[in-house]
């Protein structure tokens, strides 16, 4: 599965994680304690920088495949579907509504039908901002100091020093080292 390779989506194994994860985060979704919360999702990760914070309402299936850089804030209602990796960098900001999602459901009706499912990993770079009600699809990489416009719907990759908007989303502004718009004169 976290290689990308076909696998059964109600294998006993995986059903279990999701339970055993749906039930941890059903608790932790009601801490109003922000230090308690965000140290328990901690665990929860593959790996996790320092200055990690993330509202309430985050749901995931696995955890085990998410890897997240240092100084990280997602505001409400993050989903995290991590049948492959998601890799995100330093300093990304993430806002609300917005999912990730690496699950590919195979065009065959056979093989959907068979319950088959594939998967393709998501890496964010550093320094990366996700405007509310984003989705970012499988196999999505995105460069650093990206920003990403509010409801877009990502669908391929994109490089560094980019403003990307749309669904699909494509680039409406290249970026300078200093974060200004280049301007074509």
């Amino acid at each position: 599965m976290t290689a990308g390779k076909p696998y059964d989506q109600f294998d006993a194994e995986l059903i279990a994680r999701r339970k055993l994860v749906r039930q941890q985060l059903l608790q932790i979704n009601q801490l109003a304690d922000n230090d308690a919360r965000n140290g328990q999702l901690k665990d929860l990760f593959a790996d996790v920088g320092e200055d990690f914070f993330a509202e309430a309402g985050i749901a995931f299936d696995y955890g085990f495949n998410i890897h997240i850089g240092e100084h990280f804030y997602a505001n409400y209602d993050l989903t995290l579907l991590d049948t492959c990796p998601i890799t995100i960098g330093a300093h990304c900001y993430v806002g609300p509504d917005v999912g990730f999602y690496t699950p590919v459901h195979p065009l065959a009706a056979r093989l959907r039908d068979a319950d088959v499912e594939l998967g393709k990993p998501i890496t964010i770079g550093d320094s990366v901002w996700i405007g509310g009600h984003a989705s970012l699809l499988p196999g999505v990489t995105l460069g650093s100091r990206v920003v990403v416009g509010a409801g877009s719907v990502v669908t391929k990759s994109f490089g560094d020093d980019v403003v990307i908007a749309g669904n699909p989303a494509r680039v409406i502004h290249r970026l300078d080292a200093n974060g200004d718009v280049i301007t074509d004169k």
